[in-house]
């Protein structure tokens, strides 16, 4: 039933579907928001952005917050700012600059690794961060994937 012109469409066919999913579920690595897991604090989309751009300074539980940045030049950074601040990291770099010369905010601690990220927020109650979902480990609890 089959021709020898068939089997070679259907063949790359399959090659076709093959790469496009492999190609997909790299595009799709998720980003995952952590937070120290004594944290009970009650976190949303708009809450995480309003820590991370300086606007909300204590948790809902009255904890000062210490958002965590990824350094810059990291995926997940990248990842983030797009994702949940709706920004380019460039566009978020220049609004911190603004507000760092204006002397009306610090910007967010810039942490190496995701190792070092988990480690900062394993040590501290008020630490927030996020980082590859694939990173993570339980000394950290997740609040969110983008």
């Amino acid at each position: 039933m089959y021709t020898v012109q068939s089997k070679k469409q259907l063949s790359i066919n399959v090659i076709i579907l093959f790469f496009g999913l492999i190609s997909s579920l790299s595009v799709s690595a998720k980003i995952a928001v952590i937070v120290n897991p004594d944290n009970t604090s009650v976190f949303d989309k708009n809450t995480i952005e309003r820590i991370f751009m300086g606007k909300m300074k204590k948790f809902t539980n009255g904890q000062i917050t210490l958002p965590m940045n990824a350094a810059k030049g990291m995926k997940s950074r990248d990842e983030f700012n797009k994702a949940v601040i709706g920004r380019s990291s460039s566009q978020v770099n220049a609004y911190w600059s603004k507000l760092v010369f204006t002397g009306k905010g610090s910007m967010p601690k810039e942490l190496s690794s995701d190792a070092e990220i988990i480690s900062t927020i394993a040590a501290n109650q008020g630490a927030i961060g996020y980082i590859d979902s694939g990173s993570v480990t339980s000394d950290v609890k997740v609040i969110a994937k983008f």
